[in-house]
């Protein structure tokens, strides 16, 4: 599969600006089965999503995905702020769309809201883990702090790839880095993280944008504190030929994941 990573320096609150200057980079950027942008790529991470949310569960994005989808015949993925409604009540959710070009679209929405920001107060949390199939790959869709919770990322054999979105600031980038590793060698499978650049009011971000194989090993990543397009390929048959030699897998604890994460303290 060859992928197309985005590692955009994201204008604050500007999904007009956003969503134009993705295009362009794709527009100029070799063909791809699959297009990834990071967290939020419209308006930046907007803890308080007064004026950055869009309306109609992110029906203006969503069109933009699937016009971009079907110009560019490659899945386009990504997560945006919306508003939507949860057993007649209306929320908000940080909510991971993967588009393809037909236009059927797949969400997921965000289970580990990042309650260290406060996230956890105006957005409401995912309850379903939630994997795709496109072009003979199966994908488990994640959002930033998802990446520190490896029971709700364990492959049940269901998964060769993960996409990990984020805008993970610079204080923290070891973690990221360290972690997107530790996803791919455990589950014995392709891990794909694309975290933004440039500053918001509350951080700054340095990327750190990657696609780690099943080994461990960088295939390919974006050059830090740089906006840029990494054009890259996974190889699936060499996942399946290491799988076969080194089943890990198959020896996996058994568990169950309750519909909402815990507070323990």
């Amino acid at each position: 599969m060859k992928l197309l990573l985005l590692q955009t320096d994201i204008r604050w609150l500007s999904p007009d600006e956003n969503r134009s200057r993705a295009a362009d980079i794709i527009d100029r950027s070799p063909a791809a089965d699959l297009i990834v942008l990071p967290e939020m790529f419209t308006t930046g991470f907007a803890v308080d999503p007064r004026g950055a949310a869009e309306p109609d569960g992110g029906a203006v994005t969503l069109d933009w995905m699937r016009r971009t989808a079907a110009r560019s015949d490659a899945a386009v993925a990504g997560s945006v702020a919306v508003t939507g409604e949860r057993d007649g009540v209306e929320c908000c959710f940080n909510r991971f769309f993967f588009v393809r070009p037909d236009g059927s679209a797949t969400t997921y929405d965000k289970r580990h809201l990042f309650s260290f920001g406060g996230e956890h107060l105006r957005y409401t949390p995912g309850t379903e883990r939630v994997v795709v199939e496109w072009r003979g790959w199966r994908i488990l869709l994640q959002i930033c702090y998802d990446l520190r919770f490896p029971v709700f990322a364990r492959n049940r054999g269901d998964y060769d790839m993960m996409i990990c979105v984020a805008s993970w600031p610079t204080v923290r980038i070891h973690p990221w880095n360290t972690l997107l590793m530790a996803r791919a060698i455990e589950n014995v499978s392709y891990a794909v993280g694309v975290n933004r650049t440039g500053r918001d009011p509350l951080a700054s971000y340095s990327g750190g944008t990657a696609l780690i194989d099943f080994r461990g090993g960088t295939v390919a990543a974006a050059e830090p504190d740089s906006e840029e397009a990494v054009f890259c390929e996974a190889d699936i048959e060499a996942l399946r030929a290491f799988r076969a030699k080194f089943p890990a897998l198959n020896d996996a604890d058994m568990f169950t994941i309750t519909k909402a994460p815990n507070r323990l303290i």
